[in-house]
């Protein structure tokens, strides 16, 4: 190091990700003595990670919304807002800042932002809890998950910074999850709402990969699913909607994939039904149900043999839920019936139930752990289904153990903070 500069070049390089290699920051440290000016290229070859050590906290001082949150028992979903928030900007010229946690506010964005034109917008939704048998004790549920799956969502809108550093993010949540962590109301059923989100606000008009993003956390207290108790919802597969396609964006959770569901749905609950039960193609395959990935209970026709059947990933429409994942690996951990990743039709789930082959059925997503499947419309005919079935249950009762520390679960399923 020759210069003050030049020591400032020398810092910036080692204030990069730990995870470069050595033979990389050899090369980078070489370069230092060649001048600023190459130093600033090499800085500008490398991506800033996202750092909780450079993580800042900004508290708020103004205490009127805790003091004015609703009681627990008439908390609606989504509605009540925590705090604090978490901000990370990303921008081409300096990649990933220094994450903030700051009072909640609302954003201030170009008119331009490339987020209100063309969807480029992905989120997250998981929920913090507080152990049942100690309420200091605070718990994520499986957020390297979400993470993998939020970086995936980025990748498929081609936005930049996709390739984060996931441990990393999760530490930064876990920090604001401690300094909410009055916002949690206790008991089952109740949990901390997370929403990590991700939005272009590139100010530009133009089709083009965004060069500057925004990504935020905001926390929501909420409570039960099911209030008293679980409540079977009655499903239409008759609508002439589709929710998802072989190289669409099915498979990654943005914005986009939603905002079309909601006329379906609200054709759907005029005609008396919960949810629409999407399928997709001339055999009338099963996609997911509302929002959530679905599961069905059956005895196969052709082994007799009792299978617990989901649409399978590999077309590309369907959600990779961590609670679908949760599901599958605890029901074949059990290993008391096949489960099977397989696209199921109407035509079998309708011959199914008219020769009592259909057990069960139910969807399954974050914000409900599994909700109970009483009936399908299909070629305007309901199709009655038993609910609430034992399989369905037991993955409530063990899933919602994990999470509030009453089971010991896999391990990495139930992080403890």
């Amino acid at each position: 190091v020759h210069s003050r500069s030049d020591l400032r070049s020398y810092s910036l390089v080692i204030g990069y990700c730990t995870h470069i290699t050595h033979h990389t920051m050899a090369a980078s440290l070489l370069r230092v003595g060649a001048g600023v000016g190459r130093n600033n290229l090499a800085l500008h070859q490398h991506r800033r990670c996202i750092s909780s050590s450079a993580l800042t906290v900004e508290r708020t001082v103004d205490t009127s919304r805790f003091e004015t949150r609703p009681p627990k028992e008439e908390l609606k979903f989504g509605t009540t807002m925590s705090d604090h928030m978490l901000m990370i900007e990303w921008n081409a010229e300096t990649k990933w800042g220094a994450p903030r946690i700051v009072p909640h506010q609302n954003l201030s964005i170009s008119p331009a932002a490339s987020c209100l034109h063309y969807g480029l917008q992905c989120f997250e939704g998981m929920k913090a809890y507080k152990s049942l048998d100690d309420e200091k004790s605070l718990r994520l549920f499986r957020p390297d998950c979400n993470m993998e799956r939020l970086s995936d969502s980025m990748n498929r809108l081609n936005m930049p910074g996709m390739d984060f550093d996931r441990g990393e993010l999760v530490e930064c949540i876990k920090e604001l999850v401690r300094i909410d962590k009055d916002w949690i109301p206790s008991g089952e059923g109740y949990s901390l709402y997370l929403r990590p989100t991700v939005i272009a606000t590139h100010e530009f008009l133009g089709l083009s990969p965004p060069n500057k993003l925004l990504l935020y956390v905001i926390t929501s207290p909420v409570g039960p699913y099911y209030p008293t108790g679980f409540k079977p919802i009655r499903l239409t597969a008759d609508s002439p909607f589709v929710r998802a396609w072989p190289g669409g964006t099915g498979n990654s959770k943005v914005g986009g994939n939603y905002a079309p569901t909601m006329k379906p749905q609200a054709i759907a609950s005029k005609s008396g039904y919960s949810q629409v039960l999407w399928l997709f193609g001339p055999d009338d395959s099963i996609t997911e149900v509302g929002a959530m990935n679905v599961f069905f209970l059956l005895e196969n026709a052709d082994t007799g043999r009792t299978e617990l059947v989901t649409p399978p990933l590999t077309r590309g429409d369907i959600l990779p839920g961590v609670t679908r994942r949760s599901i599958l690996e605890l029901a074949s951990s059990w290993g008391e019936f096949d489960v099977v990743e397989r696209f199921p039709t109407m035509p079998e789930i309708r011959d199914a139930a008219k020769e009592n082959r259909l057990f069960e059925a139910f969807g399954a997503g974050t914000a409900a752990v599994v909700t109970p499947i009483s009936a399908i419309q299909y070629k305007g005919e309901d199709i009655e289904i038993p609910a609430t079935g034992k399989v369905t249950q037991r993955l409530w009762d063990e899933i919602t153990g994990i999470q509030y520390g009453k089971i010991e679960g896999p391990e990495g399923w139930s992080i403890k903070l």
